[in-house]
């Protein structure tokens, strides 16, 4: 799923739309190749479960992990979430002109991929596969939108009115539903 953006309307005429950007920051055991040497490719590769327990206290969104913040955990402008797949990021850009300028960059295709920065807490070197396993993540610092990912299956996108649907919290659409039966049923 590529990241994605969406601008929605703005409750008071005046008030900025809402500028979202969402995607997948991390996927987990996908290697990627790092380098080659002597036509030898050495590889690396983030574990399912590398993020379980990681500090992900403060964690801030940017491009090319320039420390330019345009969103972040601690002022909830990014949330993040890790499932089965890896770690999907979802940033609301619009407090910075840089932030809304990047969201015009994604939205154009022009910025598609994203990268992270960590710690190591465990590794693991396979030699037959030269290929290092990041088992645990001690910290996660940022998520970046980037120009050229080490991951190239990592993605990032304007999101769309269905993310924001698929979104919904269960309990909301069931209560939802719910209204809308009684209502039906003549009973409001």
């Amino acid at each position: 799923m590529p990241i994605q953006a969406r601008a929605t309307a703005a409750e008071a005429a005046d008030a900025p739309a809402e500028l979202w950007v969402e995607g997948y920051a991390v996927r987990f055991d996908s290697p990627t190749v790092l380098f080659k040497l002597d036509g030898q490719e050495y590889k690396e590769q983030i574990c399912s479960g590398a993020l379980d327990g990681a500090d992900m206290g403060d964690v801030i969104f940017n491009y090319n992990h320039a420390g330019n913040v345009m969103a972040r955990t601690r002022n909830n402008t990014l949330a993040l979430t890790l499932d089965r797949q890896g770690l999907f990021i979802r940033a609301r850009v619009d407090g910075t002109e840089a932030g809304r300028q990047l969201y015009e960059e994604i939205q154009g295709g022009y910025v598609d991929r994203m990268s992270f920065r960590f710690t190591i807490q465990e590794e693991s070197f396979d030699f037959g596969e030269m290929q290092w396993n990041v088992r645990k993540i001690d910290r996660l610092f940022d998520v970046s939108a980037v120009d050229i990912p080490a991951f190239d299956d990592t993605s990032i996108g304007v999101a769309s009115r269905k993310a924001e649907i698929d979104g919904m919290r269960k309990a909301d659409l069931k209560a939802m539903r719910l209204r809308e039966r009684i209502n039906i049923m003549g009973m409001a």
